[in-house]
């Protein structure tokens, strides 16, 4: 590793904890001038409308979603819940359009399926690459800012950061960056999101827990809940996430009322050094399980598989215990992607420099989605 679990993982200053009779913490989300709680809630495995509506009632005001949730579902049930409370929540939605046309017309079926008039942040979602923030894309979110259907222009990525974060910033159009960030990666991903708020842009954070979430007792992979589940991880990981000021709000995926109150948990306590000593744990167990998406292997083997992508949908079925949404995911893959079998090969092209077992990761990959 380039630096020690002990300085990687070294809390800079810990932020004061709210008083105890403040249920949630506040931050500005960057030029956007809203206050939105530093913990939100990412929708995306919610499949249990109440558990929404508990987080309204606790004040949690920031709901993120997207067109390619469950079929456009995703939105349809956020829509559903939020829209008595349409005044003092914000929402935010996806894209993967490249084109204009396409976009606007995501955005269309979005505000239906939402039951509102506008949209707070509307990200061009998984731009992994400079290229793939295409003109018309960009377009299309000035033409739906000047209309008053969304209020801000947001860009989510997975991987690439170290290329898409500065040409985003560069734009000077975008004003709020979704961004996979969690303690597996602060090696890279500690300066590049100190960037983007430098830059007075919105940073909102995802994949905080780096498939520590806690797992479904019905989920029957032992292996899986053996790795990547350990007491207190989740909790740990979150604050993590939560212990720079840069870091306006995550929005870590909430499936029950147990993971909503251990998230609010995280906004009240400071990151501690125990925490440091769980989530060092933590990550000596994941390492050989779980991509970091730190782009080394630039995301794609001679046979044309996308790592990175790949390991990210295995982790949402073995850490999230969302199997289906895993398999969607890898059935949008071309054909010829699907079709390729790392078992055929007698060796791997992609050597991962933090310990993954990228060929048999991709080999369980295969085995439970092909």
């Amino acid at each position: 590793m380039e630096v020690s679990r002990r300085s990687f993982l070294a809390a800079p200053a810990v932020l004061a904890a709210p008083a105890a009779s403040q249920k949630v913490e506040f931050r500005t989300l960057g030029r956007t001038g809203i206050k939105v709680s530093s913990v939100g809630f990412g929708c995306m495995v919610t499949s249990d409308p109440s558990v929404i509506e508990r987080a309204v009632d606790m004040g949690i005001n920031l709901f993120d979603t997207a067109r390619v949730y469950t079929s456009g579902n995703n939105e349809r049930m956020v829509g559903n819940v939020l829209k008595p409370h349409r005044q003092k929540v914000f929402i935010s939605s996806k894209t993967k359009a490249p084109d204009k046309a396409t976009a606007m017309k995501d955005l269309e079926t979005t505000l239906r399926e939402l039951q509102t008039d506008h949209i707070d942040i509307w990200y061009l979602h998984a731009k992994d690459t400079p290229e793939q923030i295409t003109a018309e894309a960009l377009e299309a979110q000035a033409i739906a800012k000047k209309e008053g259907k969304i209020r801000f222009a947001g860009l989510s990525l997975h991987n690439g950061h170290a290329e898409v974060i500065p040409a985003a910033i560069k734009l000077g159009s975008i004003d709020v960056i979704l961004t996979t960030y969690n303690f597996a990666m602060a090696a890279t991903m500690e300066p590049l999101v100190k960037s983007i708020a430098d830059a007075g842009i919105g940073v909102v954070a995802m994949k905080v827990m780096a498939g520590s979430m806690k797992l479904d007792r019905s989920y029957d992979f032992d292996r899986a809940k053996a790795a990547m589940q350990r007491p207190g991880a989740a909790l740990a990981a979150l604050k993590w996430s939560l212990r720079v000021p840069y870091v306006h709000t995550a929005i870590p995926s909430i499936k029950d009322t147990d993971q909503l109150e251990e998230n609010l948990r995280a906004m009240r306590e400071p990151y501690r050094p125990d925490d440091s000593k769980v989530l060092a744990a933590h990550l000596e167990k994941i390492s050989p399980l779980y991509c970091r998406m730190c782009g080394t292997c630039k995301g794609v083997c001679p046979q044309g598989l996308p790592v990175s992508d790949m390991l990210r949908y295995l982790t949402y079925s073995e850490g999230y215990g969302e199997y289906a949404l895993g398999r969607e995911n890898f059935q949008l893959m071309p054909a010829e992607a699907q079709a390729v079998r790392c078992g055929d090969c007698s060796g791997c092209a992609i050597q991962c420099p933090n310990g993954v077992q990228v060929k048999n990761r991709l080999m369980r990959a295969q085995e439970l989605f092909a």
